[in-house]
């Protein structure tokens, strides 16, 4: 169906679907039940060191980018799921970081996508 992406910080709705968190770190000040998460899926997420040198720098981006889908591509396991339920409802990827353009979730999305249009 479709994929789409927020923010945990905002509010969710009810045409979100299947809402999964997928930062390896909780976000602060956030609880479990304020987030209303389907799901936590940490081995989607960058790795810590790749999440480290990025920083959320935008000049570092199109660098993320390679590096983050080399990681995705070495862990098909760990986005399976999401892709299965991507087949038959609306997904939302869920994220911490402020920059939604620059964030894990953009680049997810778009890696998911190109994989389901397979």
């Amino acid at each position: 169906m479709s994929i789409g992406v927020r923010r945990v910080y905002d509010k969710p709705a009810g045409s979100d679907g299947y809402r999964v968190l997928i930062d390896r770190v909780w976000p602060r000040g956030v609880s479990k039940k304020d987030a209303k998460l389907d799901a936590w899926n940490k081995d989607v997420a960058p790795s810590t060191e790749l999440r480290k040198w990025f920083g959320h720098d935008p000049a570092k981006w199109e660098e993320f980018k390679k590096r983050y889908k080399l990681e995705l591509s070495s862990n098909r396991q760990a986005f399976a799921l999401l892709l299965e339920k991507a087949r038959t409802e609306r997904v939302t990827l869920v994220f911490g970081s402020k920059d939604e353009i620059h964030s894990n979730a953009a680049v997810l999305r778009e890696y998911l996508e190109q994989e389901l249009a397979k």
